[in-house]
């Protein structure tokens, strides 16, 4: 296996379609988009969320020898232990996980309840840290694979009423970071990617007047694509960014710069 498939997380198990991504909260938005794009691409993919809708029902007939879904709750991190372990007796390996899932609540700090911070660090940073360790340890036994963390523009710029959230994200990115130094000599590549607003479940309650004043914000004049954030994913996780490790890449149509 060359250097640069260990970076890229191919290597031999590749060239035989064996390759098994782990994608958290793959039922809906974002997470779908790329269990249905990798399929494609002919992985193996593994995914969880709390319910089963359709979109998992009609994946788990049409491609039952390729797909793998399960109950599981961020805040619970038996249950995501526990869903690593059914992945690896199942496809055998881990050679990608995506930590896409999260959780947005929009508060003001002084009014957020002990309870309410308390989960989402649990689902913004305990969760992805959690199924980081998980999946690292199969990694680092077949020699290589890759982390992609899903954070957020919260992370690198002030937004009123996400002060948890953003802390959460923020920590995810430093967590890439240092996670990048400690796993680069297994052949494990680790990076985040910030997507910028674009359309989803998170922000499906953004008000018309405030969509207008974020598009007028953004450089570009426009809110994200989903397709366009999935497409820097899968770069990222590519052999053509072999050679990446320990970076956050923005992608928010320049709303932060």
């Amino acid at each position: 296996m060359s250097a640069r498939e260990r970076a890229a997380g191919t290597g031999t198990a590749a060239d035989a379609g064996d390759r098994v991504a782990v994608i958290s909260g793959g039922s809906k938005g974002l997470g779908r988009l790329l269990v249905e794009r990798l399929l494609v691409d002919g992985w193996r993919v593994a995914t969880f969320s709390r319910s089963a809708n359709e979109f998992v029902k009609e994946l788990q007939v049409t491609a039952e020898d390729r797909f793998l879904w399960e109950a599981a709750d961020l805040t619970d991190p038996d249950s995501l232990r526990e869903f690593v372990r059914t992945v690896r007796r199942r496809f055998g390996r881990v050679d990608l996980l995506i930590n896409n899932a999260g959780v947005l609540h929009q508060e003001l700090f002084l009014t957020t309840s002990a309870k309410q911070t308390s989960t989402l660090i649990a689902a913004n940073l305990l969760a992805p840290i959690t199924l980081a360790h998980a999946c690292a340890r199969s990694m680092t036994q077949q020699g290589g694979g890759q982390i992609l963390n899903v954070s957020s523009i919260n992370a690198i710029r002030g937004y009123r009423g996400v002060a948890v959230y953003s802390a959460a994200k923020a920590g995810l990115d430093g967590f890439s970071r240092s996670l990048a130094r400690e796993l680069g000599a297994f052949g494990i590549r680790v990076n985040s990617i910030v997507p910028g607003f674009f359309d989803s479940d998170m922000t499906s309650d953004v008000t018309e007047q405030n969509r207008e004043r974020i598009q007028r914000r953004t450089p570009l004049g426009r809110l994200g694509d989903i397709h366009e954030i999935a497409d820097a994913v899968l770069y990222l996780i590519s052999p053509d960014a072999s050679f990446i490790t320990g970076q956050t890449i923005v992608v928010d149509g320049g709303i932060t710069c």
